[in-house]
C-alpha cells in the first residue's frame, strides 16, 4: 500500500540528458516555471550519445526514464536531441503503455519545429546538430510533417560540443570552427533564413554564432520554445499538472563524478549546484 501511494503521489518534473546540454533547457524551463520541482539526470558517464546506435541510445534513455519514474516523476522531458530523435517514439509507443499509461515522456524536437511557424520568409531552414541527430533526419521529418513546402538543410558540427565541454569555446580558436560550419551550411543553401540550433549545448556559443551569420538570418534556440511548450502542455493537461509538485526545488544527479559535473554545470547554469551520483542499469 505504501509503495502504491508513493507511485501515485505527486512528484517533480524529470529532465534527462546524456550530459550537460540539457541544463540549457532546464535553465529556460525554470525561468518560465520557477514554482515547479525538478530532477535533472545527466548520464555523463556514457556520453556522448550522438555517435551511438539507435538501439543503444534507446536502451540508455529508457533506463534513465525508468529511474526518474522510480524517483517520483510522472512527466519526463528528454532534454537531449539525440535521445528525442532515437528513443522518444519507441518509449512513447511501446514502453509507456506497459510501464504506466498515465505517465508521459516528451522531447525537444517537436516544440522546436513548431516554433518556426511564420519565421521563415524564403521557406529554407537550416539545422545545426550532432551527427546522431542529423543522421536520424528527425528535424527534416518533423518539419515536413507540419510544413511540407519548407526546404531543410542539416549539418553536423562535431567540434562544437567538445569545445564547450572542455571550456575552450571562449578562445579565439573556437571562432574558426564556429565559422567553418556556418559557412558550410550556407554553402549548401544560401537561401536559408532560419537556423535551428538542434543541440542543447549550442546556446552556450550562440553569441559567437550570431557574429558569423549572414544578415537577416533568424537563430532558433530550443530552451525558450521547449519551456513555452511545456507550460502550454501543463495548462492543457491539468490532470498532469496536479501530479507535479510545486516547491521551487531542483535536484541534480549524474552517472559521472559529482565534482566534475558540478564544475562543468556552472558553465551552463551560471551558478553553483549540489549534485549526487547515481547508477543506471
Amino acid at each position: 500500500m505504501d509503495n502504491q501511494r508513493n507511485m501515485t503521489a505527486p512528484g517533480p518534473i524529470g529532465i534527462f540528458d546524456s550530459g550537460y546540454g540539457g541544463l540549457t533547457i532546464l535553465h529556460k524551463i525554470r525561468e518560465k516555471m520557477p514554482q515547479y520541482d525538478y530532477i535533472y539526470l545527466g548520464d555523463n558517464a556514457r556520453a556522448p550519445y550522438g555517435p551511438r546506435s539507435f538501439e543503444i541510445v534507446y536502451r540508455f534513455t529508457l533506463q534513465a526514464v525508468e529511474k526518474l519514474f522510480s524517483m517520483g516523476c510522472h512527466l519526463v522531458i528528454l532534454a537531449c536531441n539525440t535521445a528525442s530523435a532515437k528513443a522518444l517514439r519507441s518509449i512513447q509507443q511501446h514502453d509507456l503503455p506497459l510501464i504506466d499509461p498515465a505517465r508521459r515522456v516528451l522531447g525537444v524536437i517537436r516544440p522546436t519545429v513548431e516554433a518556426i511557424d511564420g519565421m521563415t520568409r524564403t521557406g529554407h531552414v537550416g539545422v545545426l546538430a550532432t551527427s546522431g541527430t542529423v543522421k536520424s533526419q528527425s528535424y527534416a521529418l518533423e518539419i515536413h510533417k507540419l510544413y511540407p513546402d519548407i526546404t531543410v538543410t542539416s549539418l553536423a558540427c562535431p567540434m562544437w560540443v567538445p569545445l564547450i565541454e572542455y571550456g575552450e569555446y571562449e578562445n579565439e580558436g573556437a571562432d574558426f570552427f564556429i565559422k567553418k560550419y556556418i559557412d558550410a551550411i550556407f554553402a549548401q543553401d544560401n537561401l536559408i533564413d532560419t537556423l535551428i540550433l538542434g543541440c542543447t549545448h549550442y546556446p552556450i556559443v550562440a553569441d559567437k554564432i550570431k557574429r558569423h551569420l549572414p544578415g537577416g538570418v533568424r537563430l532558433v534556440q530550443q530552451g525558450e520554445h521547449v519551456a513555452e511548450s511545456l507550460a502550454d502542455y501543463l495548462k492543457r493537461h491539468p490532470d498532469m499538472d496536479s501530479k507535479c509538485t510545486k516547491n521551487g526545488h531542483t535536484q541534480f544527479f549524474t552517472t559521472e563524478n559529482e565534482e566534475k559535473f558540478a564544475e562543468s554545470a556552472s558553465v551552463f547554469l551560471k551558478t553553483e549546484i549540489n549534485v549526487k551520483g547515481i547508477e543506471l542499469e
